[in-house]
């Protein structure tokens, strides 16, 4: 990506391989409490801000590029920041291992999207090593409870509420995509939309009859589509997601040829950020959550142009079925 202005702002307010973005989930057990999703208290960094420019936090830990497409890119584990003044996270729990390469991959999905469509998405990024500041996780397990890196967790909340206020104002409707990467054994996407395993292995009109895709972080597309598709073909059916990508030659799941894992497959569901900036209360936006496999799609730069190419083709097609937009 080329290089952009830096100007420090002031707030108002694993190895590749392991991420914890979400729950994860062999499926033997209930489907996870989502996250709660708390209101949005600022309007982010403080403009006016120009599309393209990159605006960092005042330790440059964080980095907020507008764009002007209706697409949200979140980075939150790919950093490699360790300043000694910051403590290791040491939390009952606490994931720190990297997710190797996927700031990297952000920045190259942003570029290719830009290619194809004379548009870019808006980028969020933690440059923090998660050992120190985990970006998908509520205040005080982010922190580890570290109250002077407080500001840097409100900062990054206000760097994506500004962005989404920025997709709402512009386009009416939009997607984030919180961007991770796993190191379990099935190399395949998984795309995270706060169902557990467990959930999805249930038939469509079992899920459509407890209501749970209500509690998805899609839940307002599945009920307004411009495509016409409804509830759980939004998850699993020919134009969703996952189905476009295997299309696309990337194994995912859900997808229509792997509507949920099996029993004792790992998973990962959807963590604080697809939970906090989803439309299952509503909002203009909604989340999913992509765990990346590493071979082939993040070990080195040819495979990550590679897949950005890939998958910002599958978003474009995604975002003029289902939401209409046109670059």
């Amino acid at each position: 990506m080329m290089a952009c202005p830096r100007v420090v702002m002031a707030l108002f307010v694993a190895l590749a391989c392991a991420c914890g973005g979400g729950s994860a989930d062999k499926g033997t057990g209930p489907a996870p409490v989502p996250v709660p999703v708390p209101v949005p208290t600022t309007n982010g960094p403080l403009g006016p801000l120009a599309a393209g420019t990159t605006y960092l936090s005042p330790n440059s830990w964080l980095e907020y590029v507008p764009g002007t497409a209706p697409l949200i890119i979140v980075a939150p584990h790919g950093g490699s920041v360790a300043p000694a003044e910051l403590p290791d996270r040491v939390c009952t729990a606490c994931v720190t291992v990297t997710d190797v390469n996927t700031q990297e991959l952000s920045r190259a999905i942003i570029d290719a999207f830009a290619r194809r469509t004379g548009v870019r998405p808006h980028l969020v990024v933690n440059r923090l090593h998660r050992r120190k500041f985990d970006g998908n996780r509520a205040l005080a397990e982010a922190t580890n409870g570290h109250a002077p890196l407080a500001p840097t967790w409100t900062w990054l909340q206000s760097a994506v509420d500004s962005a989404r206020l920025r997709v709402a104002a512009a386009h009416g409707r939009g997607l984030l995509i919180d961007l991770h990467g796993h190191g379990h054994a099935i190399a395949r996407l998984e795309l995270g939309y706060l169902l557990s395993a467990s959930d999805l292995r249930r038939t469509d009109a079992a899920l459509a009859t407890a209501g749970d895709m209500g509690r998805t972080s899609i839940a307002r597309l599945a009920g307004d589509a411009k495509s016409g598709e409804r509830g759980t073909a939004l998850l699993r059916g020919p134009n969703s997601l996952g189905t476009l990508l295997v299309g696309a030659g990337v194994p995912s799941v859900p997808s229509a040829g792997t509507p949920a894992p099996l029993i004792g497959e790992d998973y990962f569901d959807g963590g604080f950020n697809t939970a906090r900036n989803g439309s299952a209360s509503g909002g203009a936006i909604d989340a999913i959550q992509i765990e990346t496999h590493f071979t082939g799609v993040r070990d080195n730069a040819n495979s990550r142009a590679a897949f950005a190419d890939v998958l910002a083709g599958v978003l474009v097609q995604y975002l003029e079925r289902h939401y209409g937009w046109r670059p």
